[in-house]
């Protein structure tokens, strides 16, 4: 379960609307956070300072009131009764079965109702679905209720933190104080009030300033509820401000837990395993990309990593030309007022570089979509040339906060395999199957496999509620028609239309957000796009914005972790390494490896003449070379070469011209195990 409290920053944005959606795994890698009440580095004193309790108590009162009277109107224990009830009144709780018992409205809490099913489902149950939202254990029912109790078997109940996550996090508290506020030193430590039964949250677009987190440690099981701390482990604990910049200091805790200590060794083992996998650590040991203080979140490719970054972008070129789509390129310099006409201005100006161009304020372009709407408005249109699909590589930029930038998984200059369809009605449906059938030939090739969420309006959507109800309507029947499991999000979609999120799947186990599919209608109405119809009268298109890989350097890092450096040969920028026996055979070994690269194929050589033969192969099969080639005086003699893999299976010796001709086969045909079908 992970305990997620606190942001630290905005959402990633997606390839247009700026919202990732799913966090990634990498992202997460340092650990949910919770903000508590903390200590400015200057005070070193035993008790509390009196203006960061007045400050807590406060805070504490208004999340008790907001949890108090959230109710149906606010999407917050809702009843299917509808409507606030005065305390006591009595209420009906439907379980699955059918089964019913009865409750008091703002009384019965569903760990009573747990308690009372018996079986021990008390000590189970992690989060409560009530009236389809999921709410923490201790927090009384309101009217009637549809109520499900969640255990840690559960996606839910492994995200929610609970009651079971202030418990732990109280513990490692408890810790911290006997340890003499160890923390200090990194930036202050815990409050020394009791930490606030509702979990306080970071100011939404206040992101808490990053501190220095000390070791992780480990927080025992103890006893409340009957011995319901899970076992769990102290990942950080770090200074944070509230606001940023001259904010007020709070301490941000993070952590996980688990049932068992089985589960928490094998989480433990998965960290060592994603540690060892990390893409930072791949990028500096293969030489792929670096990044510069002199430009902070914008990374440096090296001739290796541009080699997987343009494999994977002419892979989705290729995909473009068998399905229909025309490449574009776009300006990356518009005037703001673009972004006020698309919508996105009031939504991420804070996200968006402004550049100073007198006499005029110029931006620096965070998405493609309103220049493709610009595109499409240059002249008029027919309805004979839809669906028009335009593709984008363009180099996009947002303004993500210093404290957020995470090796190639956040970044402020990027690129997107950025795509938008310009359709009519009618072809909507049919467009939208092309797009999910292009993510699954995408991600079978790539290794991954995935899992769909349609995500719904959220608060702040622009147009009306019937337009957003039609669009929902038509991306579920998609869903249905694709025949895989979807999961919905509620409140999860772009402010311009509902999408389909696509979380992968990595070796790991872990889940990324990558791909989406997003139905626009409210961009043709505020740039006004017409076509002429059938009958010769106007009529508007319907946008649909997608994207498979998403960010292509995201992409990179996601599977530089998940093949842990071990790159598939179409991608790999260590395709085959020249090995020569003795120095009297490096010119042949030159030879060799001019003949591979004049072919398509990444080959280095290891001339070292200070290393024997066995720690050269040795060396290579250790940095990760799909194949190694090694020349002697009989390969020069006949013009072959003897082939190994990286997993020493010996392939013997091949006339040169056949294992460039294999080479090529296996690469062009993007096959992930070729050293296996050599």
């Amino acid at each position: 379960m992970r305990l997620r409290r606190g942001e630290d920053g905005v959402a990633e944005p997606g390839p247009c609307s700026g919202g990732r959606g799913g966090a990634s795994a990498m992202a997460a890698r340092a650990g949910p956070r919770l903000l508590l009440a903390g200590a400015p580095r200057r005070h070193r004193v035993s008790g509390p300072d009196p203006e960061r309790l007045r400050l807590f108590q406060r805070l504490r009162a208004a999340a008790a009131a907001a949890e108090r009277w959230d109710g149906p109107g606010d999407g917050a224990g809702g009843g299917a009764g509808g409507g606030r009830l005065p305390p006591g009144t009595p209420i009906r709780i439907a379980l699955p079965g059918g089964r019913r018992l009865p409750g008091r409205a703002l009384q019965t809490t569903p760990f009573q109702v747990a308690t009372e099913l018996g079986a021990g489902l008390a000590e189970a149950a992690l989060v409560a679905r009530v009236n389809g939202t999921l709410q923490d254990l201790d927090r009384p029912l309101e009217c009637d209720t549809d109520l499900e109790l969640l255990d840690f078997s559960t996606p839910e109940g492994r995200e929610h933190p609970g009651h079971r996550g202030r418990l732990l996090l109280r513990r490692a508290h408890g810790q911290q104080d006997r340890a003499e506020r160890g923390a200090a030193g990194a930036g202050g430590g815990l409050c020394h009030v009791r930490p606030c039964p509702t979990p306080l949250r970071a100011p939404r677009g206040h992101p808490p300033a990053a501190g220095r987190a000390p070791p992780a440690q480990q927080i025992p099981a103890g006893a409340a509820r009957g011995g319901d701390i899970p076992h769990g482990h102290g990942l950080q604990s770090s200074a944070a401000l509230w606001g940023g910049a001259g904010g007020r200091s709070l301490q941000r805790v993070a952590a996980v837990a688990f049932p068992s200590a089985q589960e928490l060794e094998q989480w433990e083992r998965a960290q060592d395993e994603a540690a060892q996998r990390d893409h930072r650590r791949i990028g500096k040991d293969q030489e792929l990309f670096f990044f510069h203080k002199f430009s902070p979140g914008s990374c440096f490719f090296l001739p290796r990593g541009a080699h997987v970054y343009n494999a994977l972008v002419e892979f989705i070129r290729s995909e473009y030309r068998a399905r229909g789509f025309s490449e574009v390129v776009t300006p990356n310099l518009f005037s703001p007022q673009l972004w006020e006409l698309s919508g996105h201005w009031q939504h991420y100006s804070p996200h968006i570089f402004s550049v100073p161009a007198t006499p005029e304020t110029l931006s620096l372009k965070p998405m493609n979509c309103p220049a493709h709407c610009l595109m499409f408005a240059h002249r008029p249109r027919s309805w004979r040339e839809l669906p028009l699909r335009l593709a984008d590589f363009g180099v996009l930029h947002r303004n993500e906060p210093p404290g957020t930038l995470t090796g190639l998984t956040r970044v402020r200059r990027f690129q997107q395999d950025d795509a938008h369809i310009f359709c009519t009605l009618e072809q909507l449906e049919s467009e939208i199957d092309s797009s999910l059938d292009f993510i699954r030939t995408v991600y079978a090739v790539l290794g991954f496999s995935f899992r769909l969420a349609l995500a719904t309006r959220p608060d702040g959507f622009l147009g009306d509620p019937e337009t957003w109800d039609r669009a929902e309507q038509q991306l579920e029947r998609s869903l249905q028609n694709f025949g895989q499991p979807w999961e919905l999000s509620p409140g999860d979609g772009a402010f311009y239309g509902p999408k389909i999120d696509i979380q992968i799947r990595d070796a790991l186990g872990r889940q990324h957000q990558c791909g989406t599919i997003q139905l626009d209608f409210q961009m043709p109405e505020r740039f006004e796009l017409e076509y002429a119809s059938p009958s010769g009268g106007p009529a508007r298109p319907v946008l649909v914005h997608r994207a498979v890989l998403g960010s292509v350097e995201r992409m990179v890092a996601v599977l530089a972790e998940s093949c842990g450096g071990r790159w598939p040969l179409w991608l790999s920028p260590l395709q085959a390494v020249v090995i020569p026996q003795t120095p009297e055979v490096e010119d042949y070994a030159r030879e060799v490896q001019a003949v591979l690269r004049r072919g398509g194929l990444m080959a280095d050589l290891d001339g070292d003449p200070g290393t024997t033969l066995a720690r050269k192969i040795r060396r290579a099969q250790l940095a990760h070379y799909n194949f190694q080639l090694v020349v002697g005086r009989r390969e020069r003699e006949r013009g072959t070469v003897s082939v190994r893999t990286r997993e020493n299976r010996q392939l013997g010796e091949l006339e040169l011209p056949r294992v460039l001709r294999r080479l090529r086969e296996l690469r062009d045909g993007r096959v992930p195990d070729a050293e296996r079908r050599f």
